[in-house]
């Protein structure tokens, strides 16, 4: 397997479970309430356990400094503004993404049931992590999903000089594919995620050209320029212009934060991030017969997936499907976590009081695992 150039160097693998109770803890130390630390913690190791650090534990200092400064709320759930039949928008309050997603996510979930189509966008929300975990959530339902968020500026315009749009993420999941895995694509709308870059200069490496620009528009290689400049859209003018619509239907629609009006996570931890989202579940039993719907699911992951393949490559597989196989590897392999983040973890323990913790690493990761 090629290196990821963004993968850290100095990995371990932890056991899964006791990393999720230590970020547990860690969260509810700062004063959410421990049910809602428990889900929290679970939906950011389940993002490293899926080979997507760059939305996983990392994620957990600035968490922590967000709630001590009053910028994240320490409430659980988010608030109702309009509920009209198959649509409704919630307010949270700038509460912890994670929860108020799950919550929005879920309410939809239960519109598409009575009215074949839910609609619920958030607004005065923050960073909800990997957005395929709520289109993830509504596919097992059995439903169609889509979930979006909006960003902070990071993308210019074509041919702009200055950031005027987030890399905004977007997740689609479909109920069963090829062995019934639910299919869920999820992207970022630059050409790659912003944590990446954070990853790739936290590891003392370099990026690959065309993945950002520093300040003055010029292509770089250098992370920590990249991270003081601009991404580039994913696909050029075809990826802002998506993303411009995903700002759209999360800020503008909602009522919430858009453009300028969203913070940056790490500028000022003590400023509200102030994003939005949107969330939509079909109920494929309203479009006709559910059972051929799936079928037909099926059959098309079986055309995609079947050869012949390019030279030297023995399997296609659909979106999602590294993802599923990873976290099942994590359940007797653990969790590849960066050590001077496991390192940062026991620190922040100690800070805050917990007791000791129990040795937690498993073997050392295998390059490029990640």
């Amino acid at each position: 397997m090629r290196a990821d150039p963004a993968a850290p160097t100095g990995r371990v693998r932890v056991d899964s479970d006791w990393l999720t109770t230590l970020v547990g803890g860690l969260l509810a130390a700062t004063g959410l309430p421990r049910p809602a630390a428990a889900t929290v913690a679970e939906s950011l190791v389940d993002a490293d356990r899926r080979g997507v650090p760059s939305h996983g534990v990392m994620l957990v200092p600035m968490y922590l400094d967000r709630l001590r400064s009053g910028s994240v709320s320490t409430a659980t759930r988010a608030e109702p503004v309009v509920d009209l039949g198959a649509i409704a928008v919630l307010d949270a309050g700038h509460a912890l993404g994670v929860l108020t997603a799950d919550q929005a996510m879920a309410l939809a979930v239960g519109k598409a049931r009575e009215f074949g189509i839910g609609a619920v966008s958030v607004r005065r929300a923050f960073h909800f992590g990997a957005a395929g975990r709520y289109a993830r959530a509504a596919a097992q339902a059995g439903l169609i999903g889509v979930a979006m968020s909006n960003t902070r500026p990071l993308m210019p315009a074509p041919g702009g000089g200055h950031p005027v749009v987030g890399n905004n993420p977007v997740a689609l999941g479909l109920p069963a594919g090829v062995d019934g895995e639910p299919v869920v694509l999820d992207i970022a709308l630059s050409e790659v995620a912003l944590g990446r870059i954070r990853l790739a200069e936290s590891a003392g490496g370099q990026i690959p050209t065309g993945w950002a620009t520093d300040s003055l528009g010029r292509d770089t290689t250098d992370p920590a320029a990249a991270l003081a400049g601009m991404l580039l859209p994913a696909a050029g003018h075809k990826g802002f212009g998506l993303a411009l619509m995903v700002d759209a239907l999360t800020g503008v629609l909602s009522g919430g934060g858009f453009g300028q009006q969203v913070r940056g996570l790490y500028a000022d931890t003590a400023v509200p991030n102030d994003c939005a989202h949107f969330f939509l579940a079909l109920d494929p039993a309203a479009f006709g017969d559910p059972a051929e719907f799936t079928a037909r699911l099926a059959a098309l992951g079986r055309q995609v997936t079947a050869p012949p393949y390019a030279p030297g490559v023995d399997r296609v597989t659909l979106p999602g499907e590294r993802s599923a196989r990873r976290l099942r590897e994590s359940a007797y392999r653990g969790t590849p976590l960066d050590r001077a983040l496991l390192d940062r973890l026991h620190q922040l323990a100690g800070e805050l009081g917990l007791p000791d913790q129990p040795p937690s690493t498993v073997a050392p990761a295998p390059e490029g695992v990640h």
